[in-house]
């Protein structure tokens, strides 16, 4: 291994790294602005300068110097400050000084590199220049004379976002950073950019002037807007959750989020549901906990458990699910289902349902063949590492379904069961790709499997994995990709119909049932069920609109909560804010019903109900594991069910990527996007 100085001190590194990452490795900390371990490599701020020996007796930018064996690097010498002090000079030469204004004030690199590495004062006395403001979105605020040219936004938005659509003009004074036909970014990634900017050039529109950072309390989180798990931290003040901000997780999110995970939070303060309800004479009234659970404990009792049916949706966390479990279950309720939209998985062995390669794992595969899957607006941050793998070039990609984006070059099979079978039948060269392959893996979507012949096409799915090897020692390339945080946690639940019960979609026909629980479900319509419905969720949405009792939940930022991601990593999330209103966490209004109908559930604390949790379920004690590509004794060829399956396409059930749950369409920044993307708008129940 190569060895080099670094003031001195001798450090090994591994060949291919810069100048600057084996500085790093000293501990020494070196001053970047164009610089981003995650993009490529510019050279063009000269913020990195350090001494380097042998070498021409200059100054050098050490993040686009390779480093050599036997090197020596010096980053604290007078010519190295000199050489600093001279670029944050002439940074600040053009750059206004509005820090006061400014929302990037006390997060700011240029400030925070001003302070340690700048001079105490300036030689220019010239006018600044002025850079007129660019339109790039209802998400991204611009102030383009603060803009130092890094050019950070620009490697971003074409290297991991796909979108081709900000670039720099001109040269010199004249050089400005624009989108070039002056439009909204369309990427779904699209206000990554804001965490990028070293300065105030790009903020966040939505949250422009609302506070500074030393005022908001910080939250480490998890994202529930998909099935991802993205980590992420949840700034708030008082009672309001004012934005949410990426963490870093190598393994899941790297360091990005969705556009949907950052702004759909101003939706978590409107059109709430803050008090239990009852619908009397056609109208919903509010009432107290005291009635509402009355009236739930009165129906339940006079109601067979066969005549019961409970459906748990999309954002529902692991406590409020087992809850229901352990309070419908004890009273004999075969009826149980946290599958609303009828996928066809939860009958087999957990690895069924899991994205086995894992998210960083999928790197390794070599062929991908993605079955009624459209990652770029089902998981976007996924979809951003799919494309790291096509630009790398080791990886070919397919996709058998309805034509998309995809943000890279996707080969497209087929639309439905014929490209299928093809595949399956080894014709096409992709097909004899995959064969070949060292490493392939089968993505299969919820479009594919949410159908009502999913089961026939989780058969052929399978056939074709079986046929591939997809599942060989050391590598387990069958993966589901989900599209709602809780689907995961509530099949290693077992929230599944017992004997003798009925799916979901059995249980909202007409007659199916006498009494209907909807936990958070808002994604289907209930409207031709004339059951009793009692709705527990956060929103005046769809299920609100059509229940006859309405018992107010806390949101995923009011609340801890396990959640379970789609590659069946147990992930934790905290509360932020307390709930809105009389609202209650879901597990504890089901363990005060429980009370009320004379059984209470075995736990007065969260606490109690994890623990009984990892007791029933160890796979949630867990945290933050991830199963991965270990050998596993997944029989493919015993998946699925008989039947035919339909010549309709293999299409993404989400419609409009900013509006695919109650919190999204109550957010008024979601619904700008959605109409700057054309997306139909859904607006919640009033």
């Amino acid at each position: 291994m190569p060895t080099a100085k670094v003031n001195g001190i001798e450090i090994p590194f591994e060949s291919g790294m810069t100048v600057l990452q084996v500085a790093e490795l000293a501990g020494e900390e070196i001053p970047r602005f164009c610089y981003h371990e995650r993009l490529s490599i510019a050279g063009n701020c000269r913020m990195c300068l350090v001494e380097v020996k042998p070498g021409p007796p200059k100054p050098q930018a050490s993040c686009a110097l390779p480093a050599a064996d036997g090197q020596e690097i010096i980053t604290n010498s007078p010519m190295v400050k000199k050489a600093r002090e001279g670029v944050m000079e002439f940074l600040l030469i053009n750059h206004p000084l509005d820090c006061p204004i400014c929302d990037q004030g006390g997060e700011c690199d240029l400030q925070d590199q001003s302070m340690g590495y700048g001079r105490d004062a300036s030689r220019y006395a010239e006018n600044k220049r002025a850079v007129e403001e660019k339109f790039m979105g209802p998400l991204i605020k611009t102030v383009m004379t603060r803009c130092i040219q890094c050019t950070r936004c620009v490697r971003f938005a074409t290297e991991i976002a796909g979108v081709s659509e900000i670039g720099m003009i001109s040269r010199g004074e004249d050089a400005e950073i624009t989108t070039y036909l002056d439009q909204a970014i369309t990427s779904e990634l699209s206000a990554n950019v804001i965490d990028l900017c070293p300065v105030g050039a790009l903020t966040s529109k939505p949250y422009a002037f609302n506070a500074r950072s030393w005022e908001l309390t910080k939250t480490a989180s998890i994202d529930v807007m998909d099935a991802l798990g993205s980590a992420i931290r949840v700034d708030s003040r008082g009672p309001a959750v004012l934005r949410v901000l990426p963490r870093t997780h190598d393994a899941v999110n790297e360091e990005w989020i969705s556009d949907k995970t950052r702004y759909a939070c101003d939706g978590l303060s409107r059109q709430r549901l803050d008090r239990p309800m009852l619908r009397v004479k056609g109208h919903l009234t509010p009432v107290s906990w005291a009635e509402a659970l009355g009236a739930v404990a009165d129906k339940i009792k006079t109601t067979s458990p066969g005549r019961i049916g409970v459906i748990s949706g999309d954002l529902q966390d692991a406590e409020s699910m087992k809850a229901a479990l352990d309070l419908f279950g004890g009273l004999g309720v075969p009826s149980l289902d946290c599958r609303p939209d009828g996928l066809a998985l939860g009958d087999g062995p957990r690895e069924s349902w899991l994205f086995n390669s894992t998210l960083a794992g999928l790197e390794n595969a070599d062929a991908i063949l993605l079955i009624g899957a459209h990652p770029r607006i089902e998981a976007a941050v996924f979809n951003a590492r799919l494309r790291k793998l096509w630009l790398s070039g080791r990886t070919r990609i397919a996709a058998i379904g309805a034509p998309a984006d995809h943000g890279f070059g996707c080969e497209q099979l087929g639309v439905g069961v014929d490209a299928l079978e093809a595949v399956i039948r080894g014709e096409g060269d992709f097909a004899k790709a995959m064969q070949g392959a060292a490493r392939p893996a089968i993505i299969v979507g919820t479009g594919a499997l949410a159908r009502a012949d999913g089961r026939a096409v989780l058969t052929a799915a399978a056939k074709l994995g079986a046929a591939m090897k997809v599942v060989r020692e050391g590598w387990n390339g069958w993966n589901v990709l989900h599209t709602a945080a809780a689907r995961v946690g509530g099949l290693d639940l077992g929230f599944v119909p017992r004997p003798g019960g009925k799916d979901a979609r059995a249980m909202l026909m007409k007659g199916a049932v006498d009494l209907l629980v909807l936990m958070g479900v808002d994604e289907v319509d209930a409207s031709a069920s004339d059951a009793f419905v009692i709705y527990l969720g956060t929103h005046g949405d769809v299920g609100a609109h059509r229940a006859d009792v309405v018992l107010p939940g806390a949101a995923y930022t009011e609340k801890g909560g396990l959640y379970v991601n789609t590659e069946g990593r147990v992930q934790r999330g905290e509360r932020a804010v307390f709930p809105k209103g009389e609202s209650r966490e879901d597990w504890a209004i089901w363990r005060a019903l429980s009370a009320v109908l004379g059984a209470p559930l075995p736990y007065d604390s969260l606490d109690q109900l994890r623990a009984r949790l990892f007791a029933d379920h160890p796979t949630f004690g867990q945290i933050d594991h991830a199963p991965g590509t270990i050998p596993s004794a997944l029989d493919l060829t015993a998946l699925g069910g008989a039947g035919e399956i339909g010549p309709e396409p293999f299409a993404s059930p989400v419609g409009a990527f900013h509006l695919t749950n109650p919190i999204c369409r109550a957010s008024v920044t979601m619904a700008e996007c959605a109409a700057l993307a054309g997306g139909a708008a859904r607006l919640a129940a009033e």
